[in-house]
């Protein structure tokens, strides 16, 4: 797994240094306040404990727990609460200080002159990396930073009817803040292996039903993979290629609501393609008795050697 910055809705963000290399991350707004805020007296805000970067890993699935849902667990290695200091930061028995730079406020502002007047600017404290605290006596766990970067493991409940290629949205599962801050968001990216047997369209699932010509023509029962398991299906007498027999609640869990897609089982008949004398001597004779047209018999080689047999 590894961690990285996200937009706001879950996919890849800005990196920090984007637009033309000023490193906003706030939008539009920051941006202003960086050239034009604090105009007309107001305050700026304090900074706080930073949020964790947002995080994302690809979790593997077999079809049938896609269809069905299950509990899976994933390994991650990502920044965690330091246990030594419970996120502060600071040695056992210390407490963090005011920053004398920006006195706790976590920004430092300049005033300067432009043709528009007086403009006031904002940017994060170095001294206290926009946190307004300092640590004078660091835990030695962490060194100061509130956190520790280490290998867990976390156990997802994947729920019945995803698809592959869709993303769950773990909030506050991703990297722990600096500081004590809010962890972010983990990202689980899921991938679906395939069923040979079906194939699926949604909350459908799709498959084959091979019958030879007599079966189709005569009719039978056949055994058709379900989910569940083999089902038998019965196919009608002078069923026709293509043909497809629909199994209710057969198919894929809804994701958002309840009940299931259904089973849809496309009849194929299966032509043969090499006759020995007997079937062909059975066929032409229902083509005669039919009133069909037929191709005359072969009279090539193999004809002619197997004539001699």
């Amino acid at each position: 797994a590894r961690y990285d910055r996200y937009g706001p809705e879950g996919v890849f963000g800005s990196q920090p240094g984007g637009m033309g290399g000023f490193g906003f991350e706030g939008g539009l707004g920051d941006i202003f306040e960086a050239f034009f805020g604090q105009m007309g007296g107001n305050g700026g805000r304090r900074r706080g404990p930073q949020a964790g970067a947002d995080a994302e890993v690809r979790l593997d699935l077999e079809f049938a727990e896609a269809v069905f849902g299950c509990h899976k667990e994933i390994s991650v290695r990502l920044p965690a609460t330091c246990n030594g200091c419970a996120g502060r930061g600071t040695a056992p028995g210390t407490d963090p200080e005011t920053c004398v730079d920006c006195q706790g406020a976590g920004e430092l502002r300049r005033v300067r002159q432009s043709i528009l007047g007086q403009v006031m600017t904002a940017s994060p404290c170095g001294r206290c990396q926009g946190t307004g605290s300092t640590i004078a006596s660091p835990c030695p766990t962490c060194r100061g930073d509130g956190r520790t970067v280490g290998a867990s493991t976390l156990v997802v409940d994947v729920p019945a009817g995803v698809e592959d290629g869709s993303t769950m949205r773990l909030v506050g599962r991703g990297a722990a803040g600096f500081r004590g801050g809010p962890s972010g968001t983990l990202y689980v990216h899921l991938g679906v292996e395939r069923d040979t047997r079906f194939e699926r369209h949604g909350d459908d699932l799709h498959t084959v039903a091979t019958v030879s010509l007599a079966q189709a023509a005569l009719g039978t029962t056949v055994d058709i993979p379900t989910l569940e398991g083999d089902e038998p299906i019965e196919i009608a007498r002078g069923t026709q290629p293509g043909t497809v027999v629909r199994l209710r609640q057969r198919g894929v869990t809804h994701l958002r609501g309840r009940g299931r897609g259904d089973l849809h089982v496309h009849v194929a008949v299966d032509v043969p393609t090499e006759l020995d004398e007997e079937s062909e001597s059975i066929l032409r004779s229902l083509a005669a008795h039919r009133s069909e047209d037929v191709a005359p018999p072969h009279t090539g080689l193999l004809s002619r050697l197997r004539s001699r047999r």
